[in-house]
């Protein structure tokens, strides 16, 4: 219950920059943001648009090609004929030409027979294709965790940024009560010489603490695809999160992280596509049957009217290439085993992500309650001291060492419960949620 209160009081005031900006964004202000126009993701929407037409351009061989082809030519060739051949009354010229040659028609072929190559091409495709869709889940799941991971790194900074005011506050005070003491006889001067050493400290931690802000403020804007000095201010929200996940949660979330994450989807795509690019290779090698047909007009003048045409069936039989079909399908199937390997080494890696980040969320809580009680332990022993000091009866020494273990319990406090946040996330991401 305290823990969850003390979340509600950390997020109650929304963490903003000067009042001339934007009203603060929440969480899910910043993920649509992300979502609407991030640049990682348009490259990845582009990708699945590449390869759809990659589809589209493995089914045209199904299809008979058409050409519509036309020229001209003036040429001259030289006759050679046999020697001794003659005409009576005639001279055999050696020229044939100069003439005109205008030709035009139309020309198609097809594929009839090519032992599954074009099949295997468009699964091929269409199986890249799928794993540009899962690609892209990737990416949107990627800049999501990006954006919930910046977000509570600036809100960690915000809080931390109001202890060091709060810790610059209190040493103020304490500088207050040495000169106090001071001029009423109670301490030395280098009680006060102390104190304004520690001021001096306290003010170098809150120009630190304003830089972290700075910084995260940016890295936020980035993550949301946004340049990184655009004005952003954030309002976190003020409800407790749930506990870490139990023993069988945990199980569960394994299960679930292999059956929904897109990387998963990716990988088996990939190696779909292989498998069939391995199929591609080994029918390249079988011979192909092809149909042609062509019609069209020739003659010495424009607009000929001599008629041309031609019909019939081709095989075609590789016997020699260089090698280069075997080196081909040797080449696709070393792409299949790195594909395999590859998702095989996938899956342990997301089986180490759920693991690690549940052991993560379960340390970020237990320090939650860990910092909670170093707070109010630090709160209380630097009430006392400080009573203890007004009435002479504790050195300037045992005040300033609560009051800096009191500062150290408050940052220590407001890191841990925005790092279980972003623990939560890491750990939603790698269950696939």
């Amino acid at each position: 219950m305290k823990t969850r209160l003390a979340f509600a009081l950390a997020a109650a005031l929304p963490f903003a920059l000067p009042a001339q900006l934007a009203a603060p964004l929440a969480l899910e202000d910043c993920l649509k943001l992300a979502a609407s126009g991030h640049p990682a993701l348009a490259a990845a929407q582009a990708g699945v648009s590449a390869a759809t037409e990659s589809v589209g351009e493995a089914q045209a061989p199904y299809y008979p090609s058409l050409d519509l082809n036309a020229s001209y030519h003036r040429w001259q060739r030289r006759a050679f004929l046999p020697s001794g051949l003659t005409i009576p009354g005639r001279t055999i010229p050696d020229l044939i030409g100069p003439l005109h040659d205008w030709n035009g028609g139309v020309a198609s072929r097809i594929t009839l027979f090519d032992a599954g190559e074009r099949r295997a091409g468009l699964d091929a495709a269409r199986a890249r294709r799928a794993a540009a869709e899962a690609e892209t889940a990737t990416t949107q799941a990627e800049v999501r965790f990006a954006v919930q991971s910046a977000f509570y790194t600036l809100a960690a900074a915000h809080e931390l940024n109001a202890v060091a005011e709060k810790n610059l506050a209190r040493t103020e005070a304490h500088q207050r009560l040495a000169v106090a003491r001071r001029e009423a006889g109670a301490v030395p001067q280098a009680d006060v010489l102390r104190l304004d050493a520690e001021v001096a400290s306290a003010r170098l931690q809150l120009i630190n603490a304003g830089s972290r802000v700075r910084i995260a403020t940016g890295r936020l804007n980035t993550a949301m695809g946004r340049g990184a000095d655009t004005p952003l201010a954030i309002a976190p929200a003020a409800s407790a999160p749930p506990p870490p996940p139990a023993r069988a949660e945990l199980d569960a979330a394994v299960t679930r992280a292999l059956a929904q994450r897109p990387e998963i989807a990716s990988g088996e795509k990939r190696t779909e596509a292989a498998r069939a690019a391995v199929s591609a290779a080994q029918a390249a090698r079988a011979p192909k049957v092809r149909a042609d047909a062509m019609f069209g007009w020739r003659d010495t003048t424009w607009l000929p009217d001599t008629r041309e045409w031609q019909a019939g069936l081709s095989v075609d039989f590789p016997i020699f290439d260089g090698r280069s079909r075997t080196r081909r399908l040797a080449r696709t199937k070393a792409e299949l085993t790195r594909e395999q390997a590859a998702f095989d080494h996938r899956r342990l890696q997301i089986r180490d992500e759920v693991w690690s980040t549940a052991s993560e969320l379960e340390r970020a809580w237990s320090a939650i309650a860990a910092n909670e009680t170093s707070v109010r332990a630090s709160e209380e022993s630097l009430r006392v001291v400080r009573e203890r000091y007004q009435s002479g009866a504790a050195l300037i020494t045992d005040l300033l060492d609560t009051q800096t273990a009191l500062a150290r319990a408050e940052s220590s406090l407001a890191e841990a419960r925005w790092s279980y946040l972003a623990a939560r996330a890491a750990f939603d991401r790698a269950r696939g949620a």
